[in-house]
């Protein structure tokens, strides 16, 4: 089964023959629209990054039987030459924040990672995407810092809250994971106005019907 995990820059109508449900988990429940495919909102209960329960939303994708899932993120572009209002797949992705883990009680590693063949599976599904390098996490829930701004800059294209750790938790749930990075804004200091919140989520809203229409055609593609 295919999953779709949204936040910030997915807006999408109800989609025919998908209900929503509680799924529990051994880390708490999170709720999920289902059917033929399986959609979660990252941002359960209106919780910022830093505080969404991360093991319990991939948890219960797993439990429901999700074995490939396409994630959306809002990012912020660390290169001038990726606008706002561009769309990006990344090809890797990094953190100096700490990961969230399945394995509290037991040693286990995996070799984490973005699954290069759902990656090209998504990058012929939305031939106007760029494929963009390196995906950066920050822990939220503020922005970056301009001195980390050009640090980041130096190893990544855009950066997030949020996907390094879906990515991660997905490959030790065993489920191939690619990324769709909507970009809403210039990371702080790339442009001349002050960055904020409602500017990033104003932006994410005016490309709403775009995203709607990707997430139509990642559905009917890739599922």
């Amino acid at each position: 089964m295919l999953g779709i995990i949204g936040g910030t820059s997915l807006f999408y109508s109800d989609l025919p023959g998908l209900e929503e449900r509680v799924v529990h988990t051994p880390f708490g429940n999170a709720k999920v629209t289902c059917g033929d495919v399986a959609i979660l909102m990252r941002h359960q209960h209106g919780l910022p990054p830093h505080r969404i329960n991360f093991p319990a939303n991939l948890s219960a994708l797993a439990l429901l039987g999700v074995d490939r899932i396409i994630a959306f993120g809002s990012a912020g572009s660390l290169k001038r030459e990726i606008t706002p209002g561009s769309v990006v797949v990344p090809d890797d992705y990094l953190s100096f924040a700490g990961l969230p883990s399945i394995h509290e009680h037991a040693i286990g590693h995996v070799c984490p990672g973005l699954d290069s063949e759902l990656k090209g599976a998504l990058i012929n599904a939305l031939p106007a995407a760029q494929t963009c390098g390196v995906y950066a996490q920050s822990p939220g829930p503020r922005l970056e810092t301009m001195a980390e701004v050009r640090v980041l800059a130096e190893i990544a294209d855009v950066v997030g809250m949020t996907v390094a750790s879906e990515a991660t938790l997905a490959c030790e749930l065993g489920m191939r994971f690619a990324a769709v990075c909507t970009v809403d804004n210039y990371a702080h200091g790339l442009a001349d106005e002050v960055l904020s919140y409602e500017q990033i989520v104003e932006t994410s809203k005016s490309y709403s019907e775009r995203t709607g229409d990707m997430l139509e055609k990642i559905i009917r593609v890739l599922a």
